[in-house]
């Protein structure tokens, strides 16, 4: 299309339906060059199109608090989210301050890699690493990090976390925007997940801003939390290609590795495991042929029970022992050369039948509950020597762990987004994987321009329902396309469709956009918690009222004039943003 060259450049923000990735489109404006652009995209299903003044977005920078009860030094996929995203973020331009409760002795306020300052409030884990729920008790300590730290947006993530839900409260109640990320998956119909659906319910009713790591964990999100639909925006996960990288030499093809690293619980399939693993080892028994001599017929044979068959004598052996006591005529020759030749060929056959045969052998990184019936499963089949258990894996550990074997094994009942997956493929695993919440969505490579979404071919990666004979299938058919993976082209794939630079982008444009939610009073906010049901919506704002009389009462025992704001300390980067510089002394002096 010809643009006039007098035309003013505007760039134009497309969304794909509310929960799809933004496009941002730079064209001239002209009496017919946008009309027509802008209606070749809508007819993409796009609803809606804003126009921004781009340069000017680009330079406002944000200071986000980001809270979670799950930070390191615990490990997890939570944790792994936001660091990296802390630090991509870092990496652009902005301030990014951690808050998240005490880890033994580490207390206070800590600075990591970037320049990531990290407060560790002295509150202890009450339940699977979960701080006790206060209500208030947290408020004051909020409050004083919020007004030290001059931040504009409070960032929170996990359903699980109390320390989240109180925080996106108080920096509601405080007049803060909010952003709410959801990382798992919840059911509807046990106690705990109503209770859960419940409290999600309560602290999304006034959020700014949500985001969700899948659009199978975005409906989830919205029937539970009755949020609107509008208001949530789907941003997967990514890994770190860098930290994981496939073994300069592949493992030998001699045996099978199944990789499996995941904790050993009901919800990540630790049941299926037991079911699946003795059958996978009867399908590949460890049996095979050796020729131990030059000799065709002298030979080894063991079996599955490791009981070893040895012939009493060659067959040349016996033809010499035969005409040396003179009767072997030449009939009786004949006859047993054709006896020898027959058995030549079946223990050629069943050589090359059991060579289609691998051994296929376990590595089970991980611990929790479900550990006891893995042992037993192994005690029970006789699978010591093909069923290895490491325990818990450190997270620094993970590559060696993966690059040891061939497939990466994923049983999981229930996924929000398994970044286990994408790590796996990174090290060049083939991965099995139970085909359940945005598992598969994690297997969709975009296009440069997200206009269009593309399955990866099997090569990469084969679901199967969560049933012991699908897995069982499954398995089967990895191992039988497994000559075929090349770990490095696997990872160079991996290199072009996951990456923190990518998230952290479009995390920043729904921090833009909860800039620019407009601000409502009290009453107005207390509306949305009336939604929320007949008694339980009366309790929230009983709840929220008086968190706004506490924060008041605050307000006048200690101003906010009174709290001394932070310096701000921001690290240079490189211009490939992959390193932080050395401060340079003259600045190390201010």
């Amino acid at each position: 299309m010809d643009f006039v060259d007098d035309c003013p450049t505007l760039k134009i923000v497309l969304g794909f339906q509310p929960f799809l990735p933004l496009f941002v489109l730079e064209c001239q404006i002209c009496p017919y060059g946008v009309k027509t652009v802008v209606q070749d995209y809508l007819r993409l299903s796009c609803d809606r199109i804003e126009a921004r003044n781009w340069t000017s977005m680009a330079n406002e920078k944000h200071r986000i608090l980001m809270v979670s009860d799950f930070f390191y030094p615990n490990f997890g996929g939570v944790e792994n989210h936001i660091y990296y995203l802390s630090q991509c973020l870092l990496k652009l331009g902005h301030k990014v301050v951690v808050m998240t409760h005490a880890y033994g002795n580490r207390s206070g306020v800590r600075y990591m890699t970037g320049g990531l300052k990290v407060y560790y409030v002295p509150w202890r884990p009450f339940v699977m690493q979960n701080t006790l729920p206060t209500f208030y008790g947290t408020l004051p300590i909020i409050r004083t990090i919020l007004i030290r730290e001059k931040i504009s947006l409070v960032h929170g993530h996990q359903a699980f976390s109390t320390l989240c839900h109180e925080a996106l409260m108080h920096a509601r109640t405080m007049g803060y925007k909010v952003i709410f990320t959801d990382h798992s998956l919840y059911g509807f119909a046990d106690v705990g997940s109503i209770h859960m659906n419940k409290v999600l319910q309560f602290t999304l009713a006034d959020v700014s801003q949500a985001i969700c790591v899948s659009h199978t964990s975005k409906e989830n999100t919205v029937l539970r939390s009755g949020l609107p639909p509008e208001k949530v925006f789907v941003i997967p996960n990514a890994v770190d290609t860098a930290m994981f990288k496939p073994a300069p030499v592949r493992p030998g093809n001699n045996e099978i590795i199944i990789v499996v690293i995941s904790r050993l619980v009901y919800r990540k399939g630790a049941d299926l495991l037991v079911e699946v693993i003795p059958e996978v080892c009867r399908c590949y028994p460890n049996v095979r042929i050796i020729f131990a001599s030059s000799d065709l017929f002298h030979g080894v044979f063991c079996n599955g029970n490791g009981m070893y068959i040895k012939p009493m004598c060659s067959g040349y052996d016996l033809i010499v022992f035969l005409f040396s006591l003179n009767i072997l005529n030449r009939k009786v020759l004949y006859v047993w050369l054709n006896l020898m030749i027959w058995h030549f060929k079946l223990l050629c056959t069943l050589q090359s039948h059991l060579e289609t045969h691998f051994k296929v052998r376990f590595i089970v990184g991980g611990d929790g509950p479900k550990r006891v019936r893995l042992e037993e499963m192994r005690e029970k089949h006789s699978l010591q020597d093909r069923v290895e258990m490491l325990g818990a894996v450190p997270h620094a550990h993970v590559r060696s762990v993966l690059i040891s074997g061939h497939i990466f094994l994923n049983s999981s009942l229930t996924e929000a987004f398994c970044i286990a997956i994408l790590e796996a493929a990174s090290c060049g695993l083939l991965t099995v994987s139970t085909r359940v919440g945005g598992v598969p969505e994690a297997c969709i490579m975009r296009c440069p321009l997200y206009l269009f979404n593309f399955v990866l071919p099997d090569d990469m990666i084969v679901l199967a329902e969560p049933d012991p004979v699908d897995m069982v299938l499954a398995i089967r058919k990895a191992i039988s396309i497994l000559p075929k993976i090349d770990p490095q082209v696997m990872h160079d794939r991996m290199k072009k469709l996951y990456h923190w630079q990518d998230v952290a982008k479009r995390t920043e444009i729904v921090y833009d956009r909860a800039l620019k939610c407009s601000n409502q009073n009290l009453l107005e906010r207390l509306s949305r918690y009336l939604s929320c049901g007949a008694w339980a919506g009366k309790l929230f704002c009983l709840v929220m009222i008086i968190d706004y009389l506490l924060w008041r009462l605050l307000e006048l025992w200690k101003p906010a004039e009174d709290i001394e704001e932070v310096p701000d300390i921001i690290l240079p980067h490189h211009q490939d943003g992959e390193k932080l510089q050395d401060f340079k002394e003259d600045q190390s002096l201010r």
